[in-house]
Protein backbone atom coordinates (compact mmCIF):
# COMPACT_ATOMS: atom_id res chain seq x y z
CA UNK A 1 0.00 0.00 0.00
CA UNK A 2 1.45 3.32 -0.88
CA UNK A 3 0.16 6.48 -0.59
CA UNK A 4 1.22 10.09 -1.84
CA UNK A 5 2.33 13.11 0.65
CA UNK A 6 3.19 16.59 -0.85
CA UNK A 7 6.66 17.67 0.24
CA UNK A 8 7.67 21.48 0.59
CA UNK A 9 8.50 22.27 -2.48
CA UNK A 10 5.32 20.72 -4.17
CA UNK A 11 6.57 18.00 -5.23
CA UNK A 12 5.36 14.10 -4.18
CA UNK A 13 7.45 11.59 -2.25
CA UNK A 14 5.27 8.33 -1.82
CA UNK A 15 5.78 5.88 1.75
CA UNK A 16 4.97 2.33 1.48
CA UNK A 17 4.02 0.14 4.33
CA UNK A 18 7.68 -1.93 4.67
CA UNK A 19 9.28 1.24 6.52
CA UNK A 20 10.81 2.59 2.79
CA UNK A 21 10.42 6.28 1.50
CA UNK A 22 10.02 6.53 -2.25
CA UNK A 23 11.61 10.06 -3.60
CA UNK A 24 12.90 11.27 -6.22
CA UNK A 25 16.05 9.43 -7.62
CA UNK A 26 15.87 6.80 -5.38
CA UNK A 27 14.36 4.82 -2.07
CA UNK A 28 15.45 6.18 1.30
CA UNK A 29 15.11 4.03 4.35
CA UNK A 30 13.21 5.62 7.48
CA UNK A 31 15.02 5.62 10.61
CA UNK A 32 13.96 3.13 12.86
CA UNK A 33 13.17 3.80 16.15
CA UNK A 34 14.82 2.19 18.36
CA UNK A 35 13.90 4.28 22.12
CA UNK A 36 11.64 1.09 23.09
CA UNK A 37 15.28 -0.62 24.37
CA UNK A 38 16.27 2.34 25.71
CA UNK A 39 15.37 4.98 29.40
CA UNK A 40 16.96 7.98 30.74
CA UNK A 41 20.36 9.11 28.98
CA UNK A 42 19.62 6.82 26.36
CA UNK A 43 20.28 4.18 28.54
CA UNK A 44 20.37 0.27 27.24
CA UNK A 45 18.19 -2.37 29.08
CA UNK A 46 19.28 -5.73 28.98
CA UNK A 47 16.35 -8.45 28.98
CA UNK A 48 18.99 -10.91 29.36
CA UNK A 49 18.89 -9.41 32.68
CA UNK A 50 15.34 -9.46 33.38
CA UNK A 51 15.31 -5.68 33.52
CA UNK A 52 11.59 -4.13 32.21
CA UNK A 53 11.35 -0.81 33.99
CA UNK A 54 7.79 0.12 35.19
CA UNK A 55 7.40 3.15 32.76
CA UNK A 56 3.39 3.68 33.28
CA UNK A 57 2.95 6.58 36.50
CA UNK A 58 -0.47 5.30 36.67
CA UNK A 59 0.64 1.53 37.62
CA UNK A 60 3.60 3.10 39.71
CA UNK A 61 1.50 4.92 41.68
CA UNK A 62 -1.12 2.21 41.92
CA UNK A 63 1.29 0.00 43.33
CA UNK A 64 2.43 2.66 45.94
CA UNK A 65 -1.58 2.94 47.11
CA UNK A 66 -2.05 -0.52 47.18
CA UNK A 67 0.80 -1.13 49.23
CA UNK A 68 -0.03 0.97 52.25
CA UNK A 69 2.92 2.44 53.93
CA UNK A 70 3.15 4.85 56.84
CA UNK A 71 5.32 7.34 57.36
CA UNK A 72 7.66 5.50 59.85
CA UNK A 73 7.77 2.80 57.53
CA UNK A 74 11.56 1.42 56.26
CA UNK A 75 10.83 0.13 52.70
CA UNK A 76 12.71 -2.82 50.94
CA UNK A 77 12.78 -2.68 47.37
CA UNK A 78 14.61 -5.16 44.92
CA UNK A 79 15.92 -3.84 41.50
CA UNK A 80 14.53 -0.26 41.10
CA UNK A 81 16.20 -0.05 37.79
CA UNK A 82 16.02 3.96 37.01
CA UNK A 83 13.86 4.08 40.26
CA UNK A 84 10.37 5.24 38.72
CA UNK A 85 9.14 3.57 41.51
CA UNK A 86 11.79 4.17 43.79
CA UNK A 87 10.88 8.17 44.02
CA UNK A 88 7.11 7.00 44.88
CA UNK A 89 8.39 4.87 47.39
CA UNK A 90 10.36 8.21 49.14
CA UNK A 91 7.56 10.02 49.24
CA UNK A 92 5.71 7.99 51.91
CA UNK A 93 8.39 6.05 53.40
CA UNK A 94 10.52 7.10 56.03
CA UNK A 95 13.37 5.13 54.67
CA UNK A 96 13.80 2.92 51.17
CA UNK A 97 17.02 0.50 50.84
CA UNK A 98 17.22 -0.10 46.94
CA UNK A 99 19.48 -3.26 46.45
CA UNK A 100 20.42 -2.94 42.94
CA UNK A 101 23.22 -5.12 41.34
CA UNK A 102 23.57 -3.04 37.68
CA UNK A 103 26.07 -0.08 38.64
CA UNK A 104 24.69 1.94 35.67
CA UNK A 105 21.03 1.98 37.69
CA UNK A 106 23.15 2.86 41.14
CA UNK A 107 24.12 5.71 39.68
CA UNK A 108 21.27 6.68 37.94
CA UNK A 109 19.27 6.21 41.38
CA UNK A 110 21.86 8.41 43.01
CA UNK A 111 21.69 10.94 40.65
CA UNK A 112 18.23 11.34 41.03
CA UNK A 113 17.93 12.10 44.89
CA UNK A 114 21.23 14.09 44.33
CA UNK A 115 20.34 17.52 46.01
CA UNK A 116 16.46 16.95 46.94
CA UNK A 117 14.99 16.36 50.24
CA UNK A 118 14.96 12.68 49.37
CA UNK A 119 18.61 11.85 49.56
CA UNK A 120 19.40 11.30 53.03
CA UNK A 121 16.13 8.70 53.02
CA UNK A 122 17.32 7.05 50.30
CA UNK A 123 20.31 3.80 51.04
CA UNK A 124 21.16 2.18 47.96
CA UNK A 125 22.88 -1.41 48.03
CA UNK A 126 25.04 -2.31 44.87
CA UNK A 127 24.66 -6.30 45.02
CA UNK A 128 23.17 -9.28 44.52
CA UNK A 129 19.74 -10.02 46.19
CA UNK A 130 19.84 -13.28 46.64
CA UNK A 131 23.57 -12.74 48.38
CA UNK A 132 23.51 -10.06 50.05
CA UNK A 133 22.58 -9.75 53.90
CA UNK A 134 18.74 -8.25 54.67
CA UNK A 135 18.48 -4.77 56.45
CA UNK A 136 15.29 -4.51 58.67
CA UNK A 137 12.59 -3.27 56.76
CA UNK A 138 8.60 -2.94 57.26
CA UNK A 139 7.20 -3.45 53.66
CA UNK A 140 8.79 -4.99 50.35
CA UNK A 141 7.69 -3.17 47.43
CA UNK A 142 9.78 -4.50 44.16
CA UNK A 143 9.15 -4.91 39.99
CA UNK A 144 11.68 -7.82 40.83
CA UNK A 145 13.71 -9.53 38.15
CA UNK A 146 11.28 -12.48 37.14
CA UNK A 147 14.09 -14.83 36.82
CA UNK A 148 14.51 -15.11 40.23
CA UNK A 149 11.10 -15.43 41.59
CA UNK A 150 11.12 -18.60 43.15
CA UNK A 151 13.94 -18.26 45.12
CA UNK A 152 13.43 -14.47 46.00
CA UNK A 153 10.19 -15.23 47.40
CA UNK A 154 11.30 -17.91 49.68
CA UNK A 155 14.19 -15.84 51.17
CA UNK A 156 11.82 -13.19 52.10
CA UNK A 157 9.20 -15.70 53.68
CA UNK A 158 12.41 -17.41 55.79
CA UNK A 159 12.47 -14.17 57.30
CA UNK A 160 9.28 -15.06 59.39
CA UNK A 161 6.93 -12.48 60.44
CA UNK A 162 9.91 -9.98 60.94
CA UNK A 163 8.45 -7.77 58.02
CA UNK A 164 4.51 -6.83 57.33
CA UNK A 165 4.37 -7.81 53.82
CA UNK A 166 5.67 -7.72 50.22
CA UNK A 167 3.85 -6.64 47.33
CA UNK A 168 5.84 -7.61 44.65
CA UNK A 169 4.97 -7.65 40.60
CA UNK A 170 5.72 -11.50 38.97
CA UNK A 171 5.00 -12.61 36.03
CA UNK A 172 1.41 -12.87 35.68
CA UNK A 173 1.52 -16.96 35.77
CA UNK A 174 3.78 -17.27 38.38
CA UNK A 175 1.74 -15.01 40.32
CA UNK A 176 -1.54 -16.82 39.08
CA UNK A 177 0.00 -20.44 40.86
CA UNK A 178 1.35 -18.36 44.05
CA UNK A 179 -2.61 -17.85 44.80
CA UNK A 180 -4.11 -20.81 43.67
CA UNK A 181 -6.19 -22.51 45.58
CA UNK A 182 -7.09 -26.55 46.34
CA UNK A 183 -9.07 -27.70 42.91
CA UNK A 184 -7.61 -24.49 40.82
CA UNK A 185 -6.03 -26.08 37.66
CA UNK A 186 -2.72 -24.15 38.88
CA UNK A 187 -2.72 -25.56 42.28
CA UNK A 188 0.72 -27.06 42.76
CA UNK A 189 3.49 -27.54 45.16
CA UNK A 190 4.63 -23.85 45.01
CA UNK A 191 0.97 -22.42 46.16
CA UNK A 192 1.07 -25.23 48.82
CA UNK A 193 4.46 -24.00 50.46
CA UNK A 194 3.87 -20.49 50.30
CA UNK A 195 0.39 -20.43 51.33
CA UNK A 196 1.39 -22.32 54.43
CA UNK A 197 3.59 -19.47 55.16
CA UNK A 198 1.86 -16.06 54.21
CA UNK A 199 -1.17 -15.28 53.00
CA UNK A 200 -1.16 -14.38 49.34
CA UNK A 201 -3.69 -12.17 48.06
CA UNK A 202 -3.57 -10.96 43.97
CA UNK A 203 -4.03 -6.94 43.74
CA UNK A 204 -3.78 -6.25 40.07
CA UNK A 205 -3.19 -7.39 36.60
CA UNK A 206 -0.04 -5.45 34.64
CA UNK A 207 -0.21 -5.44 30.44
CA UNK A 208 3.33 -5.86 29.33
CA UNK A 209 3.08 -2.54 27.29
CA UNK A 210 3.37 -0.94 30.75
CA UNK A 211 6.88 -2.01 30.70
CA UNK A 212 10.30 -0.58 28.59
CA UNK A 213 11.14 -2.90 26.90
CA UNK A 214 8.31 -4.92 27.11
CA UNK A 215 8.51 -8.72 28.22
CA UNK A 216 7.35 -10.91 26.42
CA UNK A 217 4.10 -11.46 29.24
CA UNK A 218 1.79 -10.04 31.14
CA UNK A 219 2.57 -9.40 34.87
CA UNK A 220 1.00 -9.09 38.18
CA UNK A 221 0.98 -7.32 41.53
CA UNK A 222 0.40 -10.03 44.43
CA UNK A 223 0.64 -9.06 48.17
CA UNK A 224 2.25 -11.29 50.77
CA UNK A 225 1.91 -11.19 54.25
CA UNK A 226 3.67 -14.00 56.45
CA UNK A 227 1.50 -15.57 59.04
CA UNK A 228 2.36 -15.08 62.56
CA UNK A 229 3.62 -17.25 64.57
CA UNK A 230 4.67 -19.58 61.29
CA UNK A 231 3.80 -22.95 61.32
CA UNK A 232 5.71 -25.24 64.09
CA UNK A 233 7.03 -27.50 61.88
CA UNK A 234 10.28 -28.52 60.01
CA UNK A 235 9.48 -26.84 56.62
CA UNK A 236 12.08 -29.16 54.14
CA UNK A 237 10.34 -32.09 55.85
CA UNK A 238 6.83 -30.47 54.86
CA UNK A 239 8.45 -29.98 51.11
CA UNK A 240 9.61 -33.66 51.40
CA UNK A 241 5.96 -34.81 51.60
CA UNK A 242 4.76 -31.97 49.09
CA UNK A 243 6.90 -32.36 46.61
CA UNK A 244 5.70 -36.28 46.55
CA UNK A 245 2.10 -35.71 46.69
CA UNK A 246 2.29 -33.27 43.74
CA UNK A 247 4.77 -35.28 41.36
CA UNK A 248 1.21 -36.62 40.24
CA UNK A 249 -1.07 -33.84 42.04
CA UNK A 250 -4.72 -35.85 39.91
CA UNK A 251 -3.55 -39.02 41.52
CA UNK A 252 -4.95 -40.25 44.63
CA UNK A 253 -2.35 -40.25 47.65
CA UNK A 254 -2.77 -44.37 47.65
CA UNK A 255 -1.60 -44.62 43.52
CA UNK A 256 1.71 -41.97 44.81
CA UNK A 257 2.88 -43.98 47.68
CA UNK A 258 1.73 -47.32 46.66
CA UNK A 259 4.70 -47.15 43.51
CA UNK A 260 7.67 -48.84 44.61
CA UNK A 261 10.33 -46.48 43.92
CA UNK A 262 8.92 -43.95 46.37
CA UNK A 263 8.36 -47.13 49.02
CA UNK A 264 11.89 -47.63 48.65
CA UNK A 265 13.02 -44.11 49.53
CA UNK A 266 10.86 -43.73 52.53
CA UNK A 267 11.73 -47.30 53.80
CA UNK A 268 15.85 -46.58 53.29
CA UNK A 269 15.03 -43.19 55.33
CA UNK A 270 12.86 -44.67 58.19
CA UNK A 271 15.65 -47.50 58.59
CA UNK A 272 18.29 -44.85 59.04
CA UNK A 273 16.70 -42.56 61.11
CA UNK A 274 15.42 -45.53 63.15
CA UNK A 275 19.66 -46.66 63.22
CA UNK A 276 19.89 -43.10 64.63
CA UNK A 277 17.75 -42.91 66.95
CA UNK A 278 19.31 -46.10 68.25
CA UNK A 279 22.47 -45.21 68.38
CA UNK A 280 22.17 -41.28 69.90
CA UNK A 281 18.94 -42.77 72.18
CA UNK A 282 17.12 -39.53 71.43
CA UNK A 283 14.07 -39.57 69.61
CA UNK A 284 13.13 -41.22 65.71
CA UNK A 285 12.23 -37.17 64.24
CA UNK A 286 14.06 -35.69 61.44
CA UNK A 287 17.50 -34.60 62.43
CA UNK A 288 19.54 -34.29 59.30
CA UNK A 289 18.58 -32.25 56.31
CA UNK A 290 20.00 -32.16 52.62
CA UNK A 291 23.27 -33.74 52.12
CA UNK A 292 23.65 -35.07 55.64
CA UNK A 293 23.81 -31.56 56.72
CA UNK A 294 21.71 -30.19 59.77
CA UNK A 295 18.68 -29.12 59.12
CA UNK A 296 18.29 -25.12 60.34
CA UNK A 297 15.57 -24.35 62.65
CA UNK A 298 12.92 -24.48 60.43
CA UNK A 299 14.41 -25.60 56.75
CA UNK A 300 12.56 -21.96 54.78
CA UNK A 301 16.23 -21.51 53.88
CA UNK A 302 16.97 -24.55 52.10
CA UNK A 303 14.21 -23.88 49.30
CA UNK A 304 15.75 -20.54 47.71
CA UNK A 305 17.99 -23.38 46.34
CA UNK A 306 15.10 -25.53 45.10
CA UNK A 307 13.36 -25.15 41.41
CA UNK A 308 9.69 -25.22 42.42
CA UNK A 309 8.78 -25.54 38.87
CA UNK A 310 8.62 -29.10 38.66
CA UNK A 311 5.19 -29.80 39.77
CA UNK A 312 4.13 -32.25 37.52
CA UNK A 313 0.03 -32.08 36.66
CA UNK A 314 0.14 -35.80 34.49
CA UNK A 315 -3.84 -34.70 33.33
CA UNK A 316 -5.07 -38.01 34.41
CA UNK A 317 -7.11 -39.52 36.81
CA UNK A 318 -5.52 -43.14 36.15
CA UNK A 319 -5.03 -44.60 39.73
CA UNK A 320 -3.91 -47.90 38.26
CA UNK A 321 -0.82 -48.75 36.54
CA UNK A 322 1.48 -47.79 39.16
CA UNK A 323 1.64 -51.33 41.51
CA UNK A 324 3.64 -53.09 38.93
CA UNK A 325 6.54 -50.31 39.40
CA UNK A 326 9.21 -52.11 40.78
CA UNK A 327 6.90 -53.23 43.74
CA UNK A 328 8.56 -56.33 45.23
CA UNK A 329 6.92 -57.37 48.43
CA UNK A 330 9.39 -60.01 49.60
CA UNK A 331 10.42 -61.03 52.81
CA UNK A 332 13.29 -59.93 54.65
CA UNK A 333 17.01 -60.73 54.12
CA UNK A 334 19.17 -62.98 56.42
CA UNK A 335 20.40 -59.86 58.29
CA UNK A 336 16.75 -58.87 59.47
CA UNK A 337 17.16 -55.58 56.52
CA UNK A 338 14.79 -55.41 53.61
CA UNK A 339 17.09 -56.42 50.47
CA UNK A 340 18.44 -54.33 47.86
CA UNK A 341 15.44 -52.40 45.38
CA UNK A 342 12.71 -54.41 47.53
CA UNK A 343 10.24 -53.47 50.47
CA UNK A 344 9.63 -55.19 53.13
CA UNK A 345 5.83 -56.02 53.44
CA UNK A 346 6.00 -54.99 56.95
CA UNK A 347 6.92 -51.07 55.91
CA UNK A 348 4.09 -51.81 53.63
CA UNK A 349 1.26 -52.57 56.10
CA UNK A 350 2.63 -49.67 57.65
CA UNK A 351 2.24 -46.87 55.10
CA UNK A 352 -0.91 -48.12 54.22
CA UNK A 353 -2.22 -48.12 57.44
CA UNK A 354 -1.09 -44.57 58.06
CA UNK A 355 -3.16 -43.69 54.46
CA UNK A 356 -6.47 -45.78 55.61
CA UNK A 357 -7.08 -44.67 58.94
CA UNK A 358 -6.42 -41.23 58.18
CA UNK A 359 -8.69 -41.87 54.96
CA UNK A 360 -6.28 -40.35 53.03
CA UNK A 361 -5.88 -42.92 50.27
CA UNK A 362 -8.55 -41.85 47.88
CA UNK A 363 -7.62 -38.47 48.61
CA UNK A 364 -5.52 -36.42 45.36
CA UNK A 365 -2.87 -33.47 46.32
CA UNK A 366 -4.75 -31.02 43.70
CA UNK A 367 -7.67 -30.79 46.05
CA UNK A 368 -6.14 -31.37 49.58
CA UNK A 369 -6.14 -28.10 51.79
CA UNK A 370 -2.89 -27.00 53.88
CA UNK A 371 -4.46 -28.16 56.77
CA UNK A 372 -4.80 -31.93 55.26
CA UNK A 373 -1.85 -31.76 54.21
CA UNK A 374 0.10 -30.96 57.25
CA UNK A 375 -2.67 -33.85 58.85
CA UNK A 376 -1.24 -36.26 56.51
CA UNK A 377 2.52 -35.49 57.51
CA UNK A 378 1.51 -35.59 61.21
CA UNK A 379 0.10 -39.27 60.79
CA UNK A 380 3.51 -40.10 58.82
CA UNK A 381 5.60 -38.61 61.60
CA UNK A 382 3.20 -40.30 64.27
CA UNK A 383 3.98 -43.75 62.75
CA UNK A 384 7.86 -42.93 62.70
CA UNK A 385 8.36 -41.84 58.90
CA UNK A 386 9.89 -39.07 58.41
CA UNK A 387 10.45 -36.98 54.87
CA UNK A 388 14.00 -35.65 55.24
Amino acid sequence: TKFVMKNKRGGAKSASGDGELRVAGGVQKKQQNKQQAHGVSGMEFHKSKGQHILKNPQVVQAIVDKAGIKATDVVLEIGPGTGNLTMKLLEKAKKVVAIELDPRMVMELQRRVQGTAYERSLQVIHGDFMRAELPYFDLCVANIPYNISSPLTFKLLARGASFRAAIIMYQHEFAMRLVAKPGDSLYCRLAANCQLLARINHLLKVGKNNFRPPPKVDSSVVRIEPRHPPPPINFLEWDGLVRLCFSRKNKTIGAIFKQGSTLQAMEQNYRTLQALAAAGGGNNGPAMGTKGKPAGSNGIEALQAMDMSDDNDDGGMDDEGDEGDAMAVDGPAPSGRPMKGKVSPEFKAKVLDVLTTGGFENMRSSKMSQDELLALLAAFNSAGIHFV
